[in-house]
């Protein structure tokens, strides 16, 4: 490999790497296991079938 090759090669990787640091994490939503799920739905499911109180 000469040496105007490495030169740009190194140059290029390191843009790469300032590139990748600016570029933003990622999109999905944080993940939430089997089981927290099946308990918010619990918690979720107990709140609307508790009562509300009419205060008139």
């Amino acid at each position: 490999m000469n040496r105007r090759k490495k030169g740009n090669q190194i140059l290029k990787a390191r843009a790469k790497r300032a590139k990748a640091k600016l570029a933003p994490k990622n999109n999905k939503p944080k993940y939430i296991s089997k089981a927290d799920r099946a308990k918010l739905h619990a918690d979720i499911s107990q709140d609307e079938q508790l009562p509300a109180h009419d205060t008139h």
